[in-house]
């Protein structure tokens, strides 16, 4: 049908579930392509760059941005949807916040290189070959991408209209955002949060709480939680109290703590902060008061390391967007 707006779907750096969760609406495809004409995805059409870059400024009416910005290619792809598309949206995690791939900010790109193509216990490579980004062959020059420094998020790089959180976004929250692009009603405020909440998972929780006095923690794998009772009451670190609600609490629901990957809160800037401060007040400190002094901080330490990833557990999914954020990624 002539004349319907362009969709399309991009993936940088991710893992490929946000392309899940577009498959995951099922039959409701149906009602996708009724009513836009799918233009580009990497991964299920064979849509070439060069074809993007032949439509004119604007030509997409909506872009669903997946994954975080690693590299050069990344980035060019970042800028060139940007320019192609009326709305562009930073379609979960990665996109948004920097998810999983970010966490590598902890290190730099020579660390990595080192850790990959010469420290790996599973590597043979005698001549210490690291890659280069090009290289000269009969046929001519190979370029690969250039790595960067450091993961940024989407809007860390390019102005976004839209975030929608999740790792990957539940299908029925996509839904309901093309339905509102669709229906011909005024759009949210550019830079709001579509598909999601505005407070935090605990508030659609439907475990009882109680005033919290935790005194150790645990992994998942140590105990059998109490099917009905807070996780985070019974020792294990549930993100849900500094996570955007939105999700309905899926993973208590199945008996696992929250991991955060809708983000932090409405008015949260730093997910790991907000975490961080929230377990400080919910230590019970009384057994500790009964220790000699000298021994106090070994004590507080000794609770603390039952959380062996901090980093990893508190910016799992934000870490590109945080305080602890460093340099620019382009370097």
């Amino acid at each position: 049908m002539a004349g319907k707006p362009k969709l399309s779907v991009y993936w940088a750096a991710s893992c490929g579930g946000c392309e899940i969760s577009v498959v995951n609406l099922h039959e409701k495809l149906l009602d996708v392509d009724a009513s836009f004409d799918f233009v580009f995805c990497p991964c299920l059409l064979d849509t070439k760059k060069r074809d993007v870059e032949a439509m004119g400024d604007g030509e997409i009416a909506v872009t669903l941005f997946n994954g975080a910005i690693r590299t050069d290619e990344n980035l060019e792809m970042a800028h060139l949807m940007r320019r192609k598309s009326q709305v562009l949206v930073a379609y979960g995690s990665c996109a948004a916040k920097g998810c999983i791939p970010a966490l590598s900010n902890l290190q730099d790109r020579e660390a990595h290189f080192r850790s990959i193509y010469l420290d790996n216990p599973s590597i043979d490579n005698p001549g210490a070959v690291l890659p280069t980004e090009e290289v000269e062959v009969p046929e001519g020059t190979l370029r690969l991408p250039r790595f960067f420094d450091r993961v940024q998020s989407l809007q860390q790089v390019v102005e976004v209209d839209y975030v929608i959180p999740g790792c990957p976004p539940e299908p029925h929250q996509l839904w309901n955002v093309i339905e509102a692009l669709t229906s011909g009603a005024p759009l949210p405020p550019k830079g709001s949060v579509l598909g999601a909440g505005h407070s935090a998972v605990c508030d659609e929780c439907k475990r009882k709480r109680v005033d919290k006095k935790i005194t150790r923690f645990f992994r998942t794998w140590e105990i059998v939680p109490d099917p009905e009772a807070c996780l985070l009451d019974q020792g294990l670190i549930c993100m849900g109290i500094a996570t955007r609600d939105g999700c309905g609490a899926l993973c208590p629901q199945a008996n696992m703590p929250c991991i955060g990957c809708y983000g932090p809160p409405e008015g949260v800037y730093d997910q790991g902060a907000k975490m961080a401060a929230a377990l400080g007040s919910m230590i019970d400190i009384a057994p500790l008061k009964k220790l000699p002094e000298g021994e106090i901080p070994g004590s507080v330490d000794a609770v603390l390391d039952a959380i062996p990833d901090l980093a990893g557990t508190f910016y799992k999914f934000s870490l590109a967007a945080s305080l602890l954020s460093r340099g620019d990624a382009k370097k």
